[in-house]
């Protein structure tokens, strides 16, 4: 099989890692890639937010009906790549344009929960400044406000700060201000053919950029899998009352969703409840999760592209734990400092692995052949052990070994839930 990966960052090169490994994969390809996943694929230019040029490149590789397409991030999803590609005649794992709006608009998506029974906290779609005042005033603090659409994953604010929730709210063409929600977030991945879903292990994230939970929101700092304080009926309950009604609701609407549904979940005094819906995998939880995952990735998510998912076999999965750290530029989520060399990597390659790995996010080949930074989340650091002490203990050796001038990356991944584990 020929699979074609589309998209730059972490997220992608776990894919990519996954799928090189294998075996039912002859040639990968990704497109536009990153330095780090030159290793192990085939990397090409397109625009990836131009679904004609997407499935252009896809026929130039010779991709058919037996083949695959991967659409990563958001923004290409919400574009309509998926489309394209599937107009194309080559199967792809994406949902269509109209589904993926399910990330693209949070209105959109408390729509599709309310019309689905699935549980989320209350909210207000506000698009006035008067909106705006009314929905703080009824909900108070904590403060949650998110941008509408899309925000790379730093869209929302959560603050005690009136007047902090006020200016971002302001400052989105159209926001979802909604009760604070109690409690520890799960993410759990559900792949999907729009019909049957098949649940991935659960992850938790790390979204501020400090330890203790200080500092502004992230796309995500770090990430660890298996949660060893989960009740082991957790992921069953969140398909029954979330992921399977989501996706029965989009079909019942003639928008069925096709690919990966990432549920961000508070789990509260009150019981599971929805923070946000994703039409992608979770970046750095991807990381971890793929890394646990012992069933061949490509034909699981053929499988969904061709509809065919209620066929599949049951998943296998790993019993090692899995954390990831990532690195982050100067300034990060502020404007990044790029341009800077990476070093270490090499060693990390020669001395860490297999038991831990590094995965490319924000970095690209300059004019001499070095690998420097080019974004605001440079790489990630995956670690694998039979515990999350031991997997926190090979990420955060590896880690060690990097040097970037100005970078930052936090030393708390799953240090409480590695602590618990042990007591």
């Amino acid at each position: 099989m020929k699979v074609l990966v589309i998209g730059p960052g972490a997220r992608e090169h776990a894919l990519c890692r996954a799928l090189s490994l294998d075996p039912d994969v002859t040639e990968l390809h990704a497109a536009p890639g990153n330095a780090g996943m030159a290793d192990v694929a085939e990397l090409h230019q397109v625009d990836a937010l131009n679904g004609e040029a997407v499935a252009a490149l896809a026929q130039e590789l010779g991709l058919g009906a037996a083949d695959l397409v991967i659409v990563g991030p958001e923004a290409p999803l919400v574009a309509g790549v998926a489309d394209a590609v599937r107009a194309a005649g080559i199967p792809c794992f994406g949902p269509s344009r109209e589904a993926a709006a399910l990330e693209g608009s949070k209105a959109f998506a408390k729509d599709v929960m309310a019309g689905a029974g699935v549980p989320t906290a209350r909210s207000y779609v506000c698009g006035t400044p008067a909106e705006v005042d009314e929905a703080l005033d009824a909900f108070g603090p904590p403060y949650v406000v998110k941008d509408d659409g899309l925000a790379a994953g730093k869209g929302v604010v959560v603050t005690d700060d009136i007047e902090q929730a006020r200016a971002h709210a302001n400052a989105c063409t159209r926001v979802v201000i909604e009760e604070f929600l109690d409690g520890p977030e799960v993410s759990l991945f559900a792949v999907t053919d729009g019909e049957t879903v098949v649940p991935l292990q659960p992850a938790q994230d790390f979204k501020r950029a400090y330890d203790n939970d200080e500092g502004p929101n992230t796309g995500g700092m770090g990430a660890y899998s298996p949660l060893p304080w989960a009740d082991p009926k957790l992921v069953e309950e969140i398909v029954e009352t979330v992921c399977q009604p989501t996706v029965d609701e989009l079909r019942r609407r003639g928008t069925p969703f096709s690919g990966l549904l990432y549920a961000g979940l508070a789990l509260t005094s009150r019981g599971v409840r929805v923070i946000e819906f994703n039409a992608r995998f979770g970046d750095p939880e991807t990381q971890v999760v793929l890394a646990r995952l012992r069933t061949p990735l490509a034909g699981l998510l053929l499988a969904a592209a061709n509809g065919t998912l209620a066929e599949f076999p049951p998943l296998r999965w790993r019993d090692d734990a899995a954390v990831t750290v990532v690195l982050a530029s100067e300034n990060y989520p502020g404007t990044p400092r790029t341009g800077d060399e990476i070093t270490g990597l090499d060693e990390v390659a020669a001395q860490d692995a297999p038991d831990a790995y590094v995965l490319h996010a924000g970095t690209k080949l300059d004019a001499d052949g070095r690998i420097v930074s080019a974004g605001g989340r440079v790489l990630s650091v995956t670690g694998i052990g039979p515990t999350l002490a031991d997997a926190r203990e090979r990420a955060y050796r590896a880690m060690a070994r990097i040097r970037l001038e100005g970078a930052h990356h936090r030393g708390d991944i799953a240090a409480g839930a590695a602590a618990a584990e042990q007591d």
